[in-house]
């Protein structure tokens, strides 16, 4: 895995990071599928795995060389700098296409979703019981997920501490989107809208000379809570990528089954139509819309009832994020026959 990379390897594992980042940011999608789908998966818990105690006593004993070789910090560095990238640049664009063409963007992501169950599942081997079993409690535990209610944002730094462990789930865990789970805990807002631009608009005043922000009680507070979610995200990062290797080294494809059931409980997460009117309760949380009907999450789903212009285009969508899927996975067969 730490073998030299050529640059066209380089670069693609900035640009899968770009993906891995744009998926993390979006509620329902989970970055965690990209590495599945595009068949990086397992060394990036692998290597994230080899952050441990020998990692560091090679850095006192053998030097930074051994302490990169071992960890696959190429790997790894490009990945998350593609990540960081990513937050300041297509999450951007991201959020603007979520603002003006919201139905669409679900659309395309529903499609990607049905397009990577396919992908994956197609190279898992004899279905039995046990596995479908496996499979139907990770389609519960997605589908259960989805149908939870936010709670109220707290920005107490031990609670975000722990928004850090669990919302990093979405890189490790595909089918569980980490943005999602931090909607649910009340908190997406805060750490992944609030605080990133905060961090960028200090480093935008900083880069003019501007220190003003030392004066800004409230940005400091948004760059700690940035700092200790971060924090938490790495310890999260670390500790799940060693329960996982073992459970790939050891039930791979039972792990694998839970997985493909996360991904398809996930569909419930991004089904395209859907509303956000809503009003809150005392407490600040959502419970109902505007005609009264209970929702959930701030949407409430349904089915389209009339043919239109907008529901065809939406079903395009759909099918372009299939065949975006399916293209991947004939362009990882070609290449896969070349270097063979």
């Amino acid at each position: 895995m730490a073998s030299e990379r050529s640059i066209s390897d380089k670069i693609w594992l900035v640009f899968k990071g770009l993906a891995m980042g744009t998926a993390n940011k979006v509620p329902g999608v989970s970055g965690g599928i990209v590495a599945f789908v595009v068949g990086f998966y397992e060394e990036f818990i692998y290597s994230l795995q080899k952050i441990n105690g020998k990692a560091i006593k090679l850095l006192f004993n053998r030097g930074f060389k051994s302490f990169l070789q071992y960890t696959n910090a190429q790997f790894l560095g490009l990945l998350f700098s593609g990540m960081i990238i990513s937050y300041f640049s297509i999450s951007k664009i991201l959020d603007f296409l979520l603002d003006q063409y919201e139905l669409y963007v679900w659309s395309t992501f529903f499609g990607m979703i049905i397009g990577s169950v396919y992908h994956i599942a197609k190279d898992f081997g004899k279905w039995n019981r046990k596995f479908i079993l496996y499979l139907l409690m990770g389609i519960i535990v997605g589908v259960s997920i989805s149908f939870l209610e936010p709670a109220k944002e707290n920005d107490h730094l031990i609670f975000v501490f722990f928004c850090g462990i669990i919302g990093v789930s979405g890189m490790t865990l595909p089918g569980l989107s980490g943005s999602f789970i931090l909607i649910l805990l009340g908190n997406y807002v805060l750490l992944l809208i609030d605080s990133v631009n905060a961090l960028y608009d200090t480093f935008s005043e900083v880069f003019q000379g501007d220190f003003s922000f030392i004066e800004n009680d409230h940005r400091i507070h948004l760059l700690k809570v940035l700092v200790v979610f971060s924090l938490g995200s790495i310890v999260g990062l670390i500790s799940l990528s060693n329960v996982l290797a073992y459970l790939l080294k050891h039930f791979k494809k039972t792990t694998n089954a839970v997985i493909i059931g996360f991904i398809v409980g996930s569909l419930g997460v991004v089904w395209p139509w859907k509303t956000k009117e809503f009003e809150t309760n005392a407490m600040g949380k959502i419970v109902h819309d505007t005609n009264g009907r209970q929702i959930i999450n701030g949407y409430e789903r349904y089915f389209p009832s009339e043919f239109s212009y907008e529901i065809v285009l939406a079903i395009f969508f759909i099918i372009v994020g299939v065949l975006i899927l399916l293209g991947l996975d004939l362009y990882y067969k070609i290449k896969t026959s070349r270097n063979g």
